[in-house]
């Protein structure tokens, strides 16, 4: 086996009777699974908060054990702010900072967790408006998963 360095960084030339093939050293694999992909956004029916009623600019929690809590809309479960690209996974099976192509909405990565996003099939992912999540739906999509 031979080391040759190209522009994009070290790669390995294997030469086997005469064949000449390069193998990257940093090559992303994907694993391919068939996933129920859901859509979320920040808005109070997604996120499940309501504004104060006295402090109307404040964030409330609206329903369930911590309801009444101050909220802190748009921040994800890891601490970011939510945008394009952001996905709500159950960190079990898919930890923080896995990237996740999903087919028609792009590369994501899991930032985020979801009450009703529980086991190894299920996804959520961000739009920044509640119409366009809504016009996502719920679909079964074919995605590729590369782990951290």
């Amino acid at each position: 086996m031979v080391l040759a360095q190209r522009r994009t960084g070290w790669h390995h030339l294997l030469i086997l009777g005469g064949l000449v093939g390069l193998v990257s050293a940093g090559c992303a694999h994907y694993d391919e699974r068939l996933m129920e992909v859901t859509a979320y956004s920040s808005d109070p029916i997604s996120t499940n908060w309501r504004r104060g009623r006295f402090f109307f600019w404040r964030a409330y929690v609206a329903s369930g054990p911590n309801k009444g809590a101050r909220k802190r809309v748009g921040i994800t479960s890891s601490g970011t702010r939510a945008r394009k690209g952001t996905i709500a996974a159950d960190i079990r099976y898919y930890p923080y900072g896995t990237v996740i192509k999903i087919p028609g909405y792009g590369k994501g990565v899991v930032r985020d967790t979801g009450g009703a996003i529980k086991g190894p099939h299920r996804l959520d992912v961000f739009f920044s408006t509640r119409k366009r999540a809504l016009k996502w739906g719920r679909q079964w999509l074919k995605v590729k998963i590369k782990r951290p």
